[in-house]
């Protein structure tokens, strides 16, 4: 690995803290805003639903790019990004202006995120929205899905995300359209300082994807591109040498989020006493080193020069660092699991 892939690697562990930290942060908030979005957070059918949403949108979106209708799409994450915005800020801002039960501050900044998304989406502009829309959905979700339906949901896309990249492939095929319309269903990080988003036509990529096995020189920039659109299913591919930048999809950051905050909001294990993250346990901090630890690896094979997914690693990375600190937090697993109310 040379210097610029280190540098890049070191970026995108960086988003993914200020992601993982940032809903671990919300955790709270969320819960006090009554955010959570379903009637029964323990009842596992909800990750069943939540999937065949995943499947639906995966389909629409598919669709939408194969009879050009990318602006439709573009439309749609936009809207959902001030939308997720608005969730987050709506319990930051600070009331400065309140009409009605309306934050006249977080709305401005949820409209700002969408003008700036449409006006100028520069590489730091889409991170910047990524973070805030992982730090929302990761967050939202995690205090709705409660241990066992978020432990199926992050197994079964997982298995999802596999099968999407390695077998059908259409997951390359929805990452290609989604690159183009830069958009904050992705994450870029780029390895050249002189890289710019706007600039980029994409076209060393869409050859990757057109074949995705093909391998890159070990000396040139490797990455990641991933579909990761706000439902959550996301792959990874590779990046042709020439590139400065790689992709990561947001649903690989936002998935294993799930499992932390779920971790941190539902498990019985005591909170470590973090001042600034009062929600922070044993299960959720070790579920979070498990989904860098997945990270790592992911990174290592993608610079290896082929395509992969990024859900098996980093899932497995958050479920198995969950499992761990649930023992260790002295939990027992049937109960860590969330499979005592059914035993």
């Amino acid at each position: 690995m040379n210097a610029r892939e280190a540098r890049g690697v070191a970026v995108a562990a960086t988003l993914f803290l200020l992601v993982q930290v940032g809903a671990l942060a919300m955790v709270g908030p969320f819960e006090t805003a009554g955010y959570q979005a379903v009637e029964d957070p323990s009842d596992p059918t909800n990750s069943l639903v939540y999937f065949v949403a995943i499947l639906v949108a995966t389909g629409a979106m598919l669709a939408a790019f194969k009879y050009a209708f990318e602006r439709a799409v573009r439309a749609v994450v936009v809207l959902s990004s001030a939308l997720v915005s608005w969730y987050v800020f709506g319990v930051v801002a600070p009331p400065l202006l309140v009409v009605g039960a309306v934050n006249v501050l977080a709305v401005a900044l949820s409209i700002g995120v969408a003008v700036a998304l449409l006006v100028y989406p520069e590489w730091y502009v889409i991170d910047g929205a990524g973070v805030v829309m992982g730090i929302g959905a990761g967050a939202l979700f995690g205090i709705s899905f409660g241990l066992l339906p978020a432990i199926v949901l992050l197994s079964v896309l997982a298995v999802y995300d596999a099968i999407s990249v390695y077998g059908t492939r259409h997951m390359l095929s929805l990452a290609e359209g989604v690159m183009d319309l830069r958009v904050p269903v992705i994450l870029v990080v780029p390895l050249s300082l002189s890289y710019s988003l706007l600039a980029d036509d994409f076209e060393g990529a869409n050859e990757v994807h057109e074949d995705a096995d093909a391998a890159a020189d070990g000396d040139g920039e490797e990455g990641t591109d991933t579909d990761g659109d706000r439902e959550g299913d996301a792959e990874t591919a590779v990046a042709d040498a020439d590139r400065d930048a790689f992709f990561i999809g947001l649903g690989d950051a936002v998935m294993p989020t799930v499992m932390v905050a779920s971790g941190a909001f539902f498990s019985p294990a005591p909170s470590l006493g973090v001042a600034a993250l009062p929600a922070l346990n044993f299960p959720a901090l070790l579920a979070m080193v498990g989904t860098f630890l997945g990270l790592g690896v992911l990174l290592w094979a993608v610079m290896k020069g082929r395509a992969h997914a990024g859900l098996p690693l980093l899932n497995g990375g958050a479920i198995g660092g969950y499992l761990l600190g649930s023992v260790l937090a002295g939990v027992p697993v049937v109960r860590a699991l969330g499979l005592a109310p059914y035993l």
